[in-house]
Parts: C-alpha cells; sequence; structure tokens
C-alpha cells in the first residue's frame, strides 16, 4: 500500500521522533470488564480530540489513548482522583495511568459487539507449524511467519508508551531529559514478546550553538564532577532505578546492575506487560538500531529471512534468552545480513558502501570510531537479485554449513571474508567498533552444533517430496525444519557430520535429546 511505502521511506531519526512525539500525547487506562467502547470514546472525547486508540488484554482490559492535543491529558487528570487509601497508603505520584470503573454498573448494558483486543504476544510454534502446511511455497511459508510474530503497530505505540513514563520520572531530575527504545523495539526485527531496551538521554539537541557563541562571555552550568562517566552514569541510574521502584506505579521487580559493562536497570512494567532494560545514553548502540532499521527497510526478503533464521535457532536450542555461550540474535542476525551482501549481485549494499553514500548531516564519530552511513533511504540503489525466499533459505544453511570458521572472520563492513584477528570460535567484527568481536561469547561446541543444524535442514531442504509430504498431511518446507531434528535422526546425523570434532558430536546429541524435550514449548525468544 501507499501508506506502507510512505512509512517505509522515512527516515530512522524521523520515525523515533514521531513516535515520541505520539507517546507524550498518550494515556493508559485499565477499563471495566463490561466496557462500552462508544461511552468511553465519548467521555474521553469531552477533554480532547481522540487521534487513536486501542484495547489489549493484561490482567483485565486496558486502552491506550492517543489525544491530538498534549492539553487533553493535562483536562483528564484534573477529574481524576486519588484511590481511596483505606488499607493501602499511597505515593502520591500523578502519573497517566489510570483506573476507571463504572458508577452503576447495572444500568450500562454491556457492549452488544465484543471488544476487538490486539495480540501482545505472537502465537506458540505449534500453532505456527498447521499455519505453515497450509501455505503453498516456502516463501509463503517466511512470510507468514514474519506476519505472526513481527511487532504490531499497536505494540510498538505501547513500548514507546512505556519510555514515555520513564521519561516522566527522570525528567524530575533532568528537565531536558528524554528516554528513547533501542535495539530491537525500533530496529524492524523485533518480535512480540520481546524486552524493550530503552536508555537515557541528556543531549540537549533543541539548543542552537548561535545563540552560545553570542556576547562577550564563555559560559557554562556549574555542575557536580565526577572522576569518570562510568560513576556519572552509575548514579543516575541508581537514583532513577529507586525512584521507579518507590514511587513508579506498576513497576517491580527493580534490580540495579551498575557492575555490568553497560550500567543498568532491570524492572517489570506491569501496566503494559514489558520486561524493560535502562541504561544510560549509548551511541554506539543506537547506530546499531538504525543500520539495521536500513536494512530491513531495503527489501522484505531481509526480514523474512532473519525472523525464519531466528525462529529456526530458537526451536533447536541453538539461540537462549539468557546468557552463555551460545549465538546470540543479534550475532545471528549479522550473519543473515553478511550472507545477504555475499549474493550475487547483492541483495543488500556492505556498511563501505552505506559510507560512501552518506553526505555531513550523515557524519558521527563517537569515541574515536567512524559510524558515518547514509539515513536517506531513497539514495540506496535497489538491488537487482531476484532470488525468491525458497532459494535464499537453502543457501543459507549450504552457505554456512560449509563455511570454513576455522580461517575466516565475518565482516560487514567490506561484505568479505576476512582472516579472523584471534582465534574465537565464530568471529564477527562489531560493525562500528571495529577491534571487537560480537560474538566472542560462543564456544567451539555452540558453533558446531550450528554448522550440524544448518547442514540437516539445508539437507532436509534439498531431499524433501513436498507433494508426497503435503498427501500425507506431514510438515514440509519451513514447517518441517521448525520441529527438533529428534532421535531418528541422530544416526543421519552421525553421517552428516563427518569432520566434526566427536567430542562436540557426543555433547551435540545429548543436548538434542534434552532439547527434543523442552524446545517446542519455549520454542522462541527474543
Amino acid at each position: 500500500t501507499d501508506a506502507e511505502v510512505s512509512t517505509r521511506k522515512k527516515t530512522f531519526t524521523e520515525v523515533q521522533t514521531e513516535r515520541l512525539d505520539q507517546a507524550e500525547r498518550t494515556v493508559l487506562i485499565k477499563c471495566p470488564s463490561k466496557l462500552n467502547e462508544k461511552k468511553l470514546l465519548q467521555y474521553l472525547s469531552s477533554h480532547g480530540n481522540v487521534r487513536s486508540h486501542f484495547f489489549f488484554e493484561n490482567r483485565g482490559i486496558n486502552a491506550l489513548v492517543e489525544f491530538s492535543e498534549k492539553s487533553s491529558i493535562a483536562s483528564l487528570q484534573d477529574a481524576v482522583g486519588i484511590p481511596n487509601a483505606a488499607e493501602h497508603h499511597v505515593v502520591p505520584f500523578k502519573s497517566r495511568l489510570f483506573t476507571f470503573t463504572l458508577k452503576n454498573p447495572v444500568s450500562q448494558p454491556a457492549e452488544e459487539t465484543p471488544l476487538h483486543l490486539s495480540p501482545q504476544c505472537h502465537i506458540p510454534v505449534t500453532d505456527l507449524i498447521q499455519k505453515l502446511c497450509l501455505a503453498d511455497s516456502i516463501s509463503s511459508q517466511m512470510y507468514i511467519l514474519l506476519n505472526e510474530y513481527q511487532l504490531t503497530e499497536e505494540n510498538i505505540k505501547l513500548r514507546f508508551l512505556a519510555c514515555s513514563l520513564v521519561r516522566d520520572f527522570a525528567r524530575a531530575y533532568f528537565p531536558d531529559s528524554t528516554v528513547k527504545p533501542f535495539g530491537s523495539s525500533v530496529n524492524t526485527f523485533g518480535k512480540l514478546g520481546c524486552d524493550v531496551d530503552m536508555f537515557l538521554d541528556f543531549h540537549d539537541t533543541r539548543k542552537s550553538p548561535t545563540k552560545m557563541k553570542k556576547g562577550p562571555f564563555e559560559m557554562e552550568f556549574q555542575m557536580k564532577r565526577l572522576p569518570s562517566e562510568r560513576l556519572a552514569t552509575q548514579r543516575i541510574l541508581s537514583v532513577i532505578g529507586d525512584c521507579l521502584d518507590n514511587f513508579g506505579p506498576g513497576c517491580v521487580s527493580v534490580q540495579k546492575i551498575l557492575n555490568a559493562r553497560c550500567p543498568l536497570v532491570k524492572f517489570s512494567h506491569q501496566p503494559t506487560g514489558f520486561q524493560c532494560d535502562l541504561s544510560v545514553s549509548n551511541s554506539i548502540a543506537i547506530r546499531s538500531s538504525e543500520l539495521l532499521y536500513i536494512y530491513g527497510c531495503l527489501d522484505s526478503r531481509v526480514r523474512a529471512l532473519v525472523f525464519t533464521i531466528r525462529c529456526w535457532a530458537r526451536v533447536h536450542g541453538l539461540t537462549n534468552s539468557a546468557p552463555g555461550t551460545w549465538i546470540t540474535n543479534f550475532s545471528l542476525t549479522m550473519m543473515v545480513m553478511f550472507f545477504l551482501q555475499k549474493r550475487s549481485p547483492p541483495i543488500i549494499p556492505t556498511l563501505d558502501q552505506l559510507k560512501e553514500l552518506a553526505d555531513a548531516k550523515d557524519k558521527h564519530i563517537i569515541g574515536g570510531y567512524d559510524c558515518s552511513f547514509v539515513s536517506d533511504l531513497r539514495k540506496i540503489k535497489p538491488t537487482k537479485n531476484t532470488e525468491t525466499l525458497d532459494v535464499l533459505l537453502g543457501e543459507f544453511f549450504e552457505y554456512y554449513g560449509n563455511f570454513d570458521f576455522r580461517r575466516n572472520s565475518i565482516n560487514l563492513r567490506k561484505g568479505k571474508e576476512v582472516n579472523k584477528p584471534e582465534s574465537s570460535p565464530l568471529y564477527i567484527w562489531n560493525p562500528f567498533e571495529q577491534d571487537l568481536n560480537i560474538s566472542k561469547n560462543v564456544n567451539q561446541p555452540q558453533l558446531e552444533k550450528f554448522i550440524a543444524m544448518a547442514r540437516e535442514s539445508a539437507w532436509i531442504l534439498q531431499k524433501e517430496d513436498k507433494t508426497q509430504k503435503i498427501i500425507n498431511k506431514e510438515p514440509w518446507g519451513l514447517a518441517a525444519l521448525l520441529i527438533p531434528f529428534g532421535k531418528s535422526n541422530s544416526n543421519k546425523m552421525r553421517n552428516r557430520m563427518k569432520g566434526i570434532g566427536s567430542e562436540t558430536i557426543r555433547s551435540l546429541l545429548d543436548s538434542l535429546k534434552l532439547n527434543n524435550a523442552n524446545s517446542q514449548q519455549k520454542a522462541v525468544g527474543k
């Protein structure tokens, strides 16, 4: 649709700014169970024009309501009372989270048409597999998976609202600060149910340098000085964390993890249902989010392949939501990007090519690293590659099943396999901090398990007789790859794993047995 194209062509920053602005005009209402939608909207409209709204289920029915004007929120807040403090004493912080109950429930007839509730999580893998079997090609299977798993418009609004509500706290101390989401919530690769990574930003972009140049004086604020930026970050997060813990409506399980490489506060935001991680501005993480946003917008095959590979990896226990020695979703996504750069002709440009297209406003030097690349999608020439997703999926498994991981590393700047600078089993260059390996955590057994699964998957796709499987009502194509390769396959696996270290095979087969039992329950991570 045209609307889709116009939203797709906006720059990352334009989309972010628009969504943050929307979130500032938004409230969240816990609704009574017998709700008449028309009555609710009629009442809310008395405070100003309602631009959009939707309902979702989270410990009861909730409504996210976006007004056209920010002043409508103040008008509504003036009409809202403080909870009765008979059994609980309340912290009198007035937020944009409200509870509505009916004054005389009996006289109000229930809604004639049931409310439409927006789903906030994806279907289980077992249900997905059934849907996939009804498709007519692997390509359509991959688009079905993408549609089931990707963030919806409503879910994205809820994510930005969660950030905006945290920002209300931060502004009590730092009036110019903003809280913005980064990572999977905004890079077009987020899956329903994934955490919200948010960061606190103090860079006041509205100040014009020209104003500061006027007049005879160099002028600056007197501010508390600390020996390091890290210490400042830790102190700020510590205070905001305490603030959320003590005063934040619906902020529970607040954990301050201040000694991590990147200090953060983890908490559960009950009103929106999200797990949140709050850190202080990390410019390089934002650049990574924007780079992925660009790749995701360039060609619809990019996201379909990434979602498919991530789901496949999760089912086979190659990725895990807990930190450890397995491949992360970020590494996996970068491996897909690299594969797409290596197609002939390439489906997406290398980072160096995007850098060549950058103009003055795209220039970003962060901590000595050049993080410049073009932000205007219209400047990037569309690919001439017409390969179908059916082909690309098989080729992905083929490519990495036979990749020389011992010698080569993956470099998205150049779009080339380059010699490994050091001996980590899997070496993927950080696209911006060129001396870092983003997959340093991955150990040899995990990498070999990935290779074995890729080979097995390539083999299944090459050998299968689709028509026969459809007649037998057996899962075919992508559906066949999302079922754990169980004991029946382990002998076949042994033959196809010649050349992989025997001690790894043993641990691989053990983990297959383990995974077989429980991987379908918790089949898909972030």
